[in-house]
């Protein structure tokens, strides 16, 4: 399992290694979409209570080094 910025983690063994968050089964590409349409970091946290502000700020960052 690689880590990217301490909390993005690939495994070819999860999610059909996509990019998730602190190897959990939520994909990086899950929490995007939700910011994308407008989901507030609130309500995001309050539907996924294992995600912490610092999950969804990698998020933010890993989609930015990827531009």
């Amino acid at each position: 399992m690689n880590y990217i910025f301490d909390r993005i983690t690939i495994d070819d063994e999860l999610c059909n290694g996509k990019p998730t968050i602190r190897g959990m089964r939520i994909t990086v590409q899950t929490v995007l979409e939700f910011l994308f349409n407008g989901t507030p970091e609130e309500e995001l946290l309050r539907q996924y209570p294992i995600l912490e502000k610092e999950d969804i700020k990698a998020c933010q960052k890993f989609a930015i080094e990827l531009m």
